[in-house]
C-alpha cells in the first residue's frame, strides 16, 4: 500500500509541474507561491481538530521542515520558470541520489546490490542528459537555445538552482519519515502548511513584493493547491508505514518524470524529446532495480 500511495504522489507531482509552468506564465514566483500555499492551508483547515497534541520539540522540527520546503520551492519555481519542463523533470530525478545517501547514513537503511545498481543507472541517466547526440547545431545543452555565453551561463545557474532544490527536497523527505514516527498525517500536514504560508508572507513583506489581483483568477494556482494537499496526504500516510523506506519511496516518486516529458512534448512543444526519453528510460530502469528486492 505504501508503494501505491507513493506512486500516486509521483503521478500527481508530474501533473503539478505542468501547473507550475502554466501558473508562472501569468504571475511572478512569489505571487504563485504565496497564494497557492495559502489556498493549500485553507484546504487543510478541516484537519485542525486532529492536529493538536504535539510538544514544543515537534513543532520546532515541523517548522524546520517547512523552512526547508520554503527555500526549496523558491529555487525550484525560479528554475522551472526558465528551464524546459522535460529537462527540469529529469534534473528533479537527482533527488534520488541525495535521498538514498540520507536514508543510508541517517536512517541506517540497508545497502543492497539492487539499490546500488539502481543508483548507477540513475546517475548515468543524469550524466547522459548533459551529452545530447540528438541536439541540433543551433541548440544548446538539452535543447536550451544558444544565444551567447550569457544565455549559457544563465541556464547553468537555473540548473544549479534545480539541483539545490532537489537536495533540500530530499532533506524534507527524510524529515517526513522521522516526524511521522511520532505524529499523524493531519498533524504534520496542518502545521507544516501553516508554517510555510507564514514564511512566504514574511518574505513577501520583507521584499515588498506586489501581489496583483489577477493571481486569484489564475486557475493553475488553484490546481497546484489541490494537487499539493492530495499528494502530501498520500505521502505522509505512506511514511507512517513502519516498513516504508525513504530510498525506495524516493525512487518511486520519480515516476513524475514520465508526465513531465509527455507534457514537454505535447503541451509545451519542446525540442530534443527523444534524448530526454532515453535519459528518462535509463533512470526508470534504475528505479525498477531499486524497488525490486
Amino acid at each position: 500500500m505504501w508503494m501505491l500511495l507513493t506512486l500516486f504522489y509521483g503521478v500527481v507531482k508530474g501533473l503539478r509541474e505542468i501547473c507550475k509552468k502554466k501558473a508562472l506564465e501569468k504571475n511572478t514566483v512569489i505571487e504563485v507561491l504565496l497564494v497557492y500555499t495559502f489556498l493549500s492551508f485553507l484546504l487543510v483547515i478541516p484537519q485542525a481538530p486532529n492536529a493538536t497534541g504535539l510538544n514544543a520539540g515537534q513543532y520546532f522540527w515541523i517548522a524546520v521542515k517547512a523552512f526547508v520546503i520554503f527555500v526549496a520551492w523558491m529555487l525550484s519555481f525560479k528554475a522551472i520558470k526558465k528551464l524546459p519542463i522535460s529537462m527540469y523533470g529529469i534534473l528533479d530525478l537527482s533527488r534520488v541520489l541525495f535521498a538514498t545517501l540520507l536514508g543510508i547514513f541517517v536512517l541506517g537503511e540497508s545497502v543492497t546490490l539492487n539499490k546500488m545498481i539502481g543508483l548507477v543507472f540513475v546517475s548515468g541517466g543524469l550524466l547522459f542528459l548533459k551529452f545530447n547526440p540528438f541536439a541540433k547545431k543551433q541548440n544548446g545543452e538539452a535543447g536550451l537555445p544558444v544565444q551567447g555565453e550569457n544565455a549559457k551561463n544563465a541556464a547553468t545557474v537555473y540548473i544549479i538552482l534545480a539541483f539545490i532544490s532537489c537536495m533540500l527536497n530530499a532533506v524534507s523527505g527524510l524529515l517526513d519519515k522521522i516526524l511521522m514516527r511520532g505524529m499523524n498525517s493531519s498533524q504534520l500536514q496542518f502545521w507544516y502548511t501553516l508554517f510555510t504560508v507564514i514564511y512566504y508572507a514574511i518574505y513577501a513583506l520583507a521584499t515588498r513584493a506586489k501581489i496583483s489581483r489577477s493571481v486569484w483568477k489564475n486557475i493553475w494556482i488553484w490546481l497546484l493547491a489541490a494537487g499539493l494537499i492530495a499528494m502530501d496526504k498520500a505521502l505522509f500516510i505512506a511514511n507512517g508505514y513502519a516498513e516504508s523506506q525513504v530510498t525506495i519511496m524516493t525512487l518511486i516518486k520519480q515516476s513524475s518524470v514520465i508526465v513531465a516529458i509527455i507534457a514537454g512534448k505535447f503541451v509545451f512543444k519542446e525540442q530534443n524529446i527523444m534524448h530526454k526519453v532515453l535519459c528518462a528510460a535509463i533512470i526508470v530502469i534504475g528505479i525498477i532495480f531499486g524497488v525490486v528486492h
